[in-house]
């Protein structure tokens, strides 16, 4: 069979990331093009869904215009995107209103009306926590950020746009609605509407007790498809405009989590990535639908035919180090404004790799942010612990990298009890695996194997490229695996084993022991600032 190829594209928050790929994986090329981001006054996030449509386009441009494969033989297109945002569009397909992405918060409070009763288990009416628990694994976040909050925000605050929407749409089913013109969301991207039964893996479909209780109407939502397949043909003058085949299917495509997990070639069960970004979360598929509440883990549906995966995040991962360079090493203040080396990050791992293993006993605290997964508690603050004189900036670098480690082996102590199995080895993503330091510390802290990803920033366009070359019968997803190459592997180290497992012990009880305080501390704080209070003195 001639070789076929696919437009894969990973549309982050940041922009989207394009790639031509073979359909057994291999990346011949990759290209990115930035997006603007807009933050507004009371925890509002947009972004414009036609910049993300005409930069898509352009990345394809760029990616054909090198002419590395014949335009024929680019069989699929298929996206992953961004997770939990909203694009409310109207019946011929144009979006009302800027498309509202997954920071933002606006509808917490719209949230808490429907999610509340009388008597209360942490803002939850305890049978409407039953009802969603049982059908659909989870229940809506009093954040504001799922898409079942958006679109409430959008209902109460700003009915006209509400009334003239169509479909409310997930931002890769936006994507392909351009693409092909047809009004879908794949069974994965609709989770965090939390309106879909999800008992039966194979037969996910709205339930009309979720629809009512979430108070949305039911026309207003996409009819569901599955990830791993054939959504349509490329719409005729999207095809003539880029000079591609009509006949290029588009495939329902999956979010980014999801087309994480298949990008990193761990698709059996049990098999387990590990992704450190400005956030990090480890997970893997399973053949079950669970909720661990004590861990705030669950599985959701998964891009993989008949598969959950164990969804979970780490708040703060490689945003610490980029809280160090901006507020620590390189701040624009009073005492320096030199702005921060190219290649900081390389100086970071230089640096901790003068520091002995266990960084002299100093432990980093990672929740700079809050927390999700294993403790969901929004109040809890990191820092240092054990810091006195002695220490000296290596150590307090490597603690940084050692702490996100530890938290990584408390994420993975629960995904163990979720799962009741040992999960080894691991696979390693994002752009924290191109720390060489950082995989090594991974593997000691965790006690794992861990195995880098080759090309480890790129694995949501594999991911989107590998589920359409299963979509097109190119490759069984049980091949996937052995079709995602590893840079290199790193063991445990035994001789570091007593150590960790002290640091680990001592790392939870800090939690315990700070979180009050926190909660205390950050309390006053709001308080505080919605007094407008000051500690200047006037007179």
């Amino acid at each position: 069979m001639t070789q076929k190829y696919i437009l894969a594209v990973d549309l982050g928050t940041s922009g989207p990331k394009s790639a031509l790929v073979s359909s057994q994986g291999k990346i011949l090329a990759h290209t990115f093009i930035e997006n603007d981001l807009y933050l507004l006054d009371g925890g509002g996030a947009e972004q414009d869904p036609e910049q993300w449509w005409q930069s898509i386009l352009e990345t394809f441009r760029v990616l054909l215009a090198r002419k590395l494969v014949p335009p024929e033989e680019i069989a699929a297109i298929c996206i992953s995107s961004q997770w939990s945002g909203t694009v409310a569009v109207d019946a011929d397909g144009r979006h009302l209103m800027n498309a509202l992405v997954w920071l933002d918060s606006r509808g917490s409070r719209d949230v808490e009306d429907i999610a509340g009763g009388r008597l209360n288990i942490q803002g939850y009416a305890p049978l409407k926590l039953l009802r969603w628990i049982r059908l659909t694994g989870g229940a809506p976040s009093r954040s504001g950020k799922d898409s079942i909050a958006h679109i409430l925000y959008i209902k109460n605050k700003m009915p006209d746009i509400y009334r003239n929407t169509f479909k409310f749409l997930e931002p890769k089913d936006y994507i392909n609605l351009r693409l092909t013109g047809l009004f879908a969301a794949s069974a994965d991207s609709i989770t965090l509407h939390w309106v879909t039964d999800n008992r039966n893996i194979d037969r996910i479909s709205y339930d009309d007790r979720l629809i009512k209780l979430s108070t949305i109407d039911r026309d207003k939502l996409p009819d569901i498809v599955q990830a791993a397949s054939v959504l349509g043909l490329l719409k005729k003058e999207v095809a003539d405009d880029l000079g591609l085949s009509p006949e290029t299917r588009v495939i329902s495509g999956t979010p980014d989590v999801q087309a994480a997990a298949v990008g990193s070639g761990a698709v059996a069960d049990f098999a387990a990535h590990l992704y450190i970004g400005t956030s990090s979360w480890l997970t893997c598929h399973v053949p079950f639908k669970k909720t661990l509440l004590s861990s705030n883990i669950a599985s959701l549906p998964s891009a993989v035919p008949g598969r959950y995966f164990v969804a979970n995040e780490q708040e703060s991962a490689g945003a610490c180090l980029k809280f160090l360079r901006d507020n620590i090493f390189f701040p624009e203040d009073a005492i320096s404004d030199a702005p921060a080396p190219d290649d900081f990050y390389q100086r970071l791992d230089r640096l901790a790799a003068e520091a002995a293993a266990g960084s002299g006993g100093l432990l980093f605290l990672p929740w700079l942010y809050g927390e999700r997964t294993p403790i969901d508690d929004p109040m809890i603050r990191g820092g240092f612990v054990n810091l006195s004189l002695n220490a000296t900036r290596s150590q307090m670098v490597r603690a940084v990298l050692e702490g996100v480690a530890l938290n990584s082996r408390w994420l993975l102590e629960a995904v163990e009890k979720f799962t009741k199995q040992r999960i080894d080895p691991i696979r390693m993503i994002g752009g924290g695996a191109h720390s060489d330091i950082w995989c090594r510390i991974h593997a000691n802290v965790l006690d794992r194997t861990v195995e880098k990803v080759k090309d480890p920033l790129l694995a949501n366009v594999r991911g989107a490229a590998f589920l359409a070359s299963a979509a097109m019968g190119y490759i069984p997803f049980s091949e996937i695996g052995e079709n995602v190459e590893i840079d290199d592997v790193y063991l445990p180290d035994a001789a570091n084993r007593h150590l960790y497992d002290t640091l680990f012990c001592e790392f939870k009880v800090s939690y315990k022991r700070t979180r009050k305080i926190c909660a205390r501390l950050n309390r006053a704080s709001c308080m505080l600032s919605a007094a407008g209070g000051s500690d200047t003195i006037d007179g």
